[in-house]
């Protein structure tokens, strides 16, 4: 008999050194902002291809993942694409300290280009609800301060950082220009509430589920996805609207825009709704990463548990 695995001990807080990486990533966000646009994006672009060289296990996890995902794609385009991915997650990090002296009422029109929004927009502005998904693609804080910044009153579900300090300093940039951020911990009663209210629900879609997650095609491999997201358009007969900010040519400059809109006419006559629908947002997010595999984190262990049939196998 094999012994069961033993819990992974929690790590105690060390309030000295969370207090030392905070005052760390305040002179991180000072220097940032010191350069010009152009300067500063080139910088983190660097600073990611060193990432990529000196973090051996992230790397062989976004090679791993890529070829899966692209099995006609040869070795050198995979690692191509698996630095430009780290590329991206750093400029996203400088761009997450930039976007509030940049990005304004006045200015946005020079660095975002916007899509098609029209059939959305009634659902907003006539506080009726709609739940929006994205993925970990492109500058996914850029969409959440855009629709601040239009009037768009939306609520973004989002995982607090470890570290106290720096949890606060960024979600006090993040929410100085109106975006509005809920706690993922304990967050079910404050989201039935906002739905009740018609309020617009924000959610990263694309991580691990767990166990206890819908298991659906991503890339041709089985991912567990949150029933959550289903479940909610369910009860409140809301529809699902998928969307991305996209990065234009290694420049702060982006284009948001749809890639689909679940309505619940759609689902109704599903055998399985809740899975159908997952499985609709989970491909339309598949969607827009293929149209531009370099700005997705193919770091992060999306697909890390593995359905009950391959676990029993």
């Amino acid at each position: 008999m094999t012994e069961p695995k033993k819990k992974k001990k929690k790590k105690k807080p060390n309030p000295v050194l969370d207090y030392l990486l905070y005052i760390l990533v305040r002179l991180v966000a000072i220097f940032v902002q010191l350069p010009d646009t152009k300067t500063s994006v080139r910088i983190a672009r660097h600073l990611g291809a060193g990432l990529y060289l000196i973090y051996h296990r992230g790397r062989q996890r976004a090679i791993d993942n890529l070829r899966v995902s692209f099995p006609d794609k040869d070795q050198t385009w995979i690692e191509q694409t698996a630095r430009r991915s780290f590329e991206h997650i750093s400029m996203l990090a400088f761009d997450v300290l930039r976007t509030i002296r940049l990005i304004t009422v006045s200015t946005w029109h020079r660095y975002i280009e916007l899509g098609d929004f029209s059939q959305v927009l009634p659902y907003i502005l006539n506080n009726r609800g709609i739940i929006m998904l994205t993925g970990h693609y492109g500058n996914f804080e850029v969409l959440g301060y855009a629709m601040a910044i239009f009037g768009l009153e939306s609520y973004s579900i989002a995982r607090p950082i470890d570290n106290p300090y720096i949890n606060e300093y960024l979600m006090g940039v993040r929410q100085r220009h109106g975006q509005k951020i809920i706690d993922k911990k304990g967050a079910t009663d404050s989201m039935l509430d906002l739905l009740d209210s018609g309020s617009t629900l924000s959610f990263i879609a694309d991580q691990n589920a767990g166990k206890k997650g819908i298991f659906v095609d991503f890339f041709g491999r089985k991912a567990s996805t949150y029933k959550s997201i289903g479940l909610l358009a369910m009860e409140y007969n809301l529809p699902v609207v998928i969307g991305y900010c996209r990065r234009i040519n290694n420049q702060y400059q982006f284009k948001i825009g749809l890639t689909r809109i679940i309505t619940p006419q759609d689902w109704q006559d599903k055998p399985n709704p809740l899975r159908w629908i997952t499985a609709e947002y989970t491909a339309a997010i598949e969607q827009f990463v293929r149209e531009d595999p370099d700005q997705y984190w193919w770091v992060h262990r999306r697909w890390k548990t593995r359905p009950p049939e391959e676990r029993n196998a």
